[in-house]
């Protein structure tokens, strides 16, 4: 292609100058703010310290938190005692009193045998021999100290007077001159169905369904359903019944919340949209209030009620109901200002009263967005709910801090999580089905 003479190039630029004469923004636009976002995010670095806040991260503790979830540990304290090697567990046991635990087997001499997969410890009171990938490391017992062997392997730690050993996933060990402290860890969670105090404890999932068909019942006073049902919901280790009734509570809290907030902000946007009511003062009055009680976060509100009327969920449903008014008084008075006047008119054509206009000509119009939103509005509540929870409004959020504080109960935290994961979920298709059956699948 042959290139355009002077005299053409002329006429291109005086016709569109917009063209060939760009501004520098227009040309450099582009570059600059990737550079500008370069510049922020290397302040921002800087700033909040992000370098040395990763090299001092306990890495190797967010992995045992991470491990927590899905996995429990058995932690018995196998105390020396007259000579002999006495398991110690704590309030947490996972165990029966009395039962057969095959990782950990005690012998007549009173020494004992803790199996962590292929590698396993033989306690005595005078000796612990470490076997790790087939070799024996004794570990000296004295009366001040646990010494680790000469060329102990690096899984073998001499951390002061004791010697803390590392199994990988397995667990841990930590051998002390009067005690072994023993961590084992197994994949899944522990007593999920039932207690250790439960008749029904051992039962895995398949045996848990069997009894439940089973003509022969394990409480002549109950069925076996009723049974089963009673004894899972009052796991104490897991407390089902008590999670389960802090998750509807959570639901409830987001309902009514937003469905107030619906109620409320549905006639006041009226007030606010300047095209359905001409008086600017109401108009501004109506749209700063809106603006005051969204510009509070729902948790700061949460705070509020909950100092004045102490924790559960009316505080709960008071700050979503507060924060959504203001937020879906906004959208309303907004959609009420983007309506088609012509309908309007055509209704004031004929005679018609005020109230007759806005219920024909323009509910009609701004229905679905209304709809739209508060079901919104209503998915996004159910996951809040839960964070105003923890600051005592109620519902699963506290019980999701209670299990966090414990630093223990990690498996206990997932589960809840899950429930949360599984909430929304089902949520978010009830409104779309809603959404779809109400103003269309697309939304017209």
């Amino acid at each position: 292609m042959s290139a355009i003479s002077q005299a053409e190039r002329s006429r291109l630029a005086t016709k569109y100058p917009e063209v060939f004469k760009q501004s520098f923004f227009q040309r450099w636009g582009l570059l600059a703010g990737l550079g500008v976002t370069v510049l922020y995010l290397l302040f921002c670095w800087l700033l909040f310290n992000v370098g040395p806040a990763l090299q001092n991260g306990k890495w190797e503790r967010a992995a045992i938190y991470v491990q927590d979830w899905y996995s429990w540990r058995a932690t018995p304290r196998l105390r020396f005692e007259d000579g002999k090697v006495v398991p110690q567990w704590s309030s947490r046991g996972q165990y029966k009193a009395g039962a057969t635990i095959d990782w950990l087997v005690p012998h007549e001499d009173g020494s004992m045998t803790a199996s962590f997969g292929g590698d396993r410890l033989e306690i005595s009171t005078a000796q612990v021999d470490v076997y790790l990938g087939g070799l024996a490391y004794p570990v000296s017992i004295t009366s001040s100290a646990a010494l680790a062997p000469a060329g102990a392997p690096a899984a073998m730690v001499q951390s002061g007077d004791k010697v803390l050993v590392d199994f990988g996933f397995a667990g841990q060990a930590e051998i002390r001159n009067n005690q072994v402290y023993v961590q084992r860890r197994f994949l899944g969670w522990a007593n999920f169905l039932f207690d250790p105090k439960s008749p029904l404890w051992g039962n895995d999932l398949f045996s848990t369904v069997g009894l439940v068909f089973s003509g022969e019942r394990v409480d002549p006073d109950k069925s076996n359903a009723q049974l089963v049902l009673d004894e899972w919901l009052g796991n104490r280790a897991w407390q089902h019944g008590d999670i389960l009734a802090k998750l509807m509570q959570t639901l409830v809290m987001a309902f009514v919340g937003t469905l107030f907030a619906t109620l409320v902000a549905f006639p006041f946007a009226f007030i606010a949209a300047r095209n359905i009511t001409p008086n600017r003062t109401a108009n501004w009055l109506m749209k700063r209030s809106f603006d005051f009680l969204r510009s509070i976060d729902m948790l700061i509100w949460a705070l509020f009620f909950t100092r004045g009327f102490g924790p559960g969920p009316i505080p709960g449903i008071a700050a979503i109901f507060f924060t959504d008014t203001g937020a879906l008084g906004k959208v309303y008075a907004e959609a009420l200002e983007n309506v088609d006047d012509k309908q309007r008119e055509g209704m004031k054509s004929v005679g018609a009263s005020p109230a007759a206009v806005n219920r024909y000509g323009v509910v009609p119009q701004v229905l679905p967005v209304f709809v739209s939103q508060s079901l919104y509005f209503w998915e996004s509540n159910t996951r809040s709910a839960t964070i105003i929870g923890a600051v005592g409004a109620g519902g699963i959020g506290l019980k999701l801090l209670e299990a966090m504080g414990t630093n223990s109960d990690w498996d206990k935290v997932a589960y809840m999580v899950l429930l949360i994961l599984i909430v929304v979920f089902l949520f978010d298709n009830i409104s779309t089905i809603i959404r779809s059956r109400l103003i269309g699948p697309s939304g017209h």
